[in-house]
């Protein structure tokens, strides 16, 4: 199962709106849990980022000078941070990065309830596949692989533990996230059908990951025109399983669901991986990822930490404005309280693109359009520590480490147990991390409403599936994401004005997964990257001129 869509480095907290009315946020018919428990937010306020809303009237100190950096990195995400790591790399020592949050990773960063490790958001990470190399070398470099007589060898301790996933449906538990299917039935027929089909969509248009690679065609862009709902429609795909499991790979991918997302999309999720296998096929095997306790913090803080130096939390940048010469940066320190001026030769925008949108003083037409066709999924991430394991009903599928319920409240994903990778010789406390994935009308009441209201719905949605949790909970920590990912609207990945700001060739360069138009960790990762290389090479040439 995804969270994919949380893979990527969000890197400053957006404005995430109010107005709307407070959404019922338990489940129907479910008592409350009792209130036995504690805990609260984690993360930065979101004032932080509303302080956008007054940065013009915030003027720097007469009296401070600015500082002085050759290159300037906005936002210490995987983006921000693959792009400091390429500009090091390369041999370019005068590299700063300025992050909103107090601790670096975007929404990759790593989280510990109680002394128990557990992520705030991304959670694993596929291995990744021929195109995406330039995340396979960050994991080599990490000695997560190795190359052995010409294949490519992982270190099992990270890899997922089995059990890997399990679905609790027709009130039991059954290995997989597939709904089974009895042999010869309607299920199995369009599951069949489908497979057909996206084999069909790779032959016919390509699809990789990173999605750049596999270009851009008449046949992917036809596919880019319609929701992913209406394209099974068109193919007769309509059965109840295979339509409940398909939305929610989009959901836990994108954030949205089949009637949302483009064709291409839906598409790409499988096409881009290892495809899509009915039970009883060959190479029907689950797909192998990467996953540690604290998810992806473990990469995060691994690409951190040769930065620590040049990077500076607590940082909400207001505005960024570019000349002939240079660029200039205006940012407030939250631990200080005080204005602070930057003065660059380059700066990375590692930011999502409607962030850089109101940061830059004259946002070129290409990004206003951009910012114009994207939207973005709230998300809550809860982080449940109970003080011993749950009990396991004898039959059905064992405890895995993604846990998900067949139909209920559309928003929850399921969740991981933080504490399935820990190798430890006998079951203890533990946290549980579920996911929600969030209709946009609720970004306000994400805001808004208490975090004890948020714990119990989740809760609430839980105790169906283990009626012993709710009294087995004793702190929950809460993270919200208001505008976690870029949802792949039809027409949004084919976006001209996405391709122009991915090519953009001035003293300011964007780095972020919304140039994909979608977020996962290797599109982050990649375009990072590539930023920090196109810098490097642009310093590069200017000191040869």
């Amino acid at each position: 199962m995804g969270r994919a869509a949380l893979r990527a480095g969000l890197t400053r907290r957006a404005l995430l709106g109010a107005g709307a009315a407070a959404l019922a946020l338990g489940p129907a018919g479910c008592g409350r849990p009792p209130a036995s428990f504690d805990g609260g937010w984690v993360g930065a306020a979101a004032s932080r980022g509303h302080r956008l809303r007054e940065a013009g009237r915030i003027v720097p100190a007469a009296a401070a000078p600015p500082r002085r950096a050759s290159v300037l990195v906005i936002g210490a995400g995987i983006a921000g941070l693959a792009a400091a790591r390429e500009l090091a790399r390369r041999g370019i020592d005068d590299v700063r990065l300025l992050e909103l949050e107090d601790a670096p990773g975007g929404n990759s960063r790593g989280h510990a309830v109680g002394g128990l490790a557990c992520p705030l958001g991304a959670h694993y990470l596929p291995l990744p596949g021929p195109h995406a190399h330039e995340v396979t070398g960050l994991l080599d470099s990490l000695g997560l692989c190795r190359e052995e007589a010409g294949r490519t060898v992982w270190d099992e301790r990270h890899l997922c533990h089995s059990p890997q996933e399990r679905l609790f449906i027709d009130g039991a538990w059954v290995e997989g996230l597939l709904p089974p299917a009895e042999p010869g039935s309607t299920t199995q027929a369009q599951y069949r059908r489908f497979a057909a089909a996206v084999r069909q969509a790779s032959r016919e248009a390509g699809f990789a990951m990173p999605t750049q690679r596999a270009g851009w065609s008449a046949a992917h862009a036809a596919l880019d025109a319609l929701t992913f709902g209406q394209w099974l429609q068109a193919q007769g795909l309509d059965d109840a399983r295979l339509l409940w499991y398909l939305d929610h790979c989009c959901r836990d991918d994108y954030g949205a669901g089949i009637d949302v997302v483009s064709a291409w999309a839906g598409l790409h999720y499988f096409a881009s991986r290892h495809g899509f296998h009915a039970p009883g096929d060959e190479d029907a095997a689950r797909e192998p990822v990467l996953t540690w306790p604290e998810g992806n913090g473990w990469l995060a803080e691994r690409l951190a930490a040769p930065l620590r130096e040049r990077l500076h939390t607590g940082r909400t940048v207001l505005g960024v404005e570019e000349s002939r010469h240079g660029v200039t940066v205006r940012a407030w320190d939250e631990r200080l309280g005080r204005p602070e001026t930057w003065q660059a030769g380059h700066v990375v925008l590692a930011v999502p693109l409607f962030v850089a949108a109101r940061l830059l003083e004259r946002p070129p037409a290409a990004l206003v359009e951009a910012v114009r066709a994207q939207r973005h999924a709230p998300w809550l991430v809860a982080n449940l520590r109970l003080d011993e394991p749950l009990a396991v009903v004898p039959g059905g599928a064992p405890p895995s480490w993604d846990n998900v319920a067949f139909g209920g409240d559309a928003r929850a994903l399921g969740y991981v147990d933080a504490m399935h990778q820990a190798l430890r010789p006998h079951p203890g406390p533990t946290v549980l991390t579920a996911y929600w994935a969030l209709p946009q009308a609720q970004r306000a009441a994400l805001l808004q409403r208490p975090w004890r209201d948020w714990a119990e719905a989740v809760i609430a949605d839980l105790a169906p599936l283990h009626p012993d949790l709710p009294a087995k909970v004793r702190r929950a920590e809460l993270m919200r994401w208001g505008h976690a990912m870029s949802i792949p609207l039809p027409g949004v990945r084919g976006s001209a004005a996405l391709r122009a700001l991915g090519e953009t060739g001035t003293r300011v360069r964007f780095a972020h997964a919304d140039l994909s138009g979608y977020s996962v960790f290797e599109e982050a990762y990649t375009r990072g990257m590539q930023a920090g290389a196109a810098v490097a090479a642009r310093l590069g040439a200017a000191r040869r001129a």
